[in-house]
């Protein structure tokens, strides 16, 4: 399975790109688009090629999407505090006259 994350394009250069995501850079290929693209535009890419340009509302959705799934993993992930027991109360005989 391969999972699309929305790319930001932050360098052009003939038919290769430099894209960013969440602060990983790397260089892929334009050669498998259909459109031009710019500097700023969101592209999906799979094995180092950009497949697909995104509307940037789009891209922001998704990513936005990614950050919910991200911190939710976060979240379960992170360390439990053990349950401590709770003290019980010990129950007195009360004397009868």
């Amino acid at each position: 399975m391969c999972l699309g994350i929305p790319s930001k394009i932050i360098k052009l250069e003939d038919s290769r790109a430099v894209v960013d995501v969440y602060g990983a850079q790397r260089e892929i290929s334009l050669l498998a688009l259909d459109e031009p693209v710019g500097i700023g535009d969101y592209v999906i890419v799979h094995a180092g090629f950009a497949i697909q340009k995104l509307h940037e509302d789009i891209a922001k959705e998704t990513l936005g999407y990614f950050n919910e799934y991200l911190q939710a993993l976060e979240k379960e992930n992170q360390p439990q505090e053990p349950v401590k027991p709770k003290k019980s109360k010990k129950r007195t005989k009360q004397k009868t006259a």
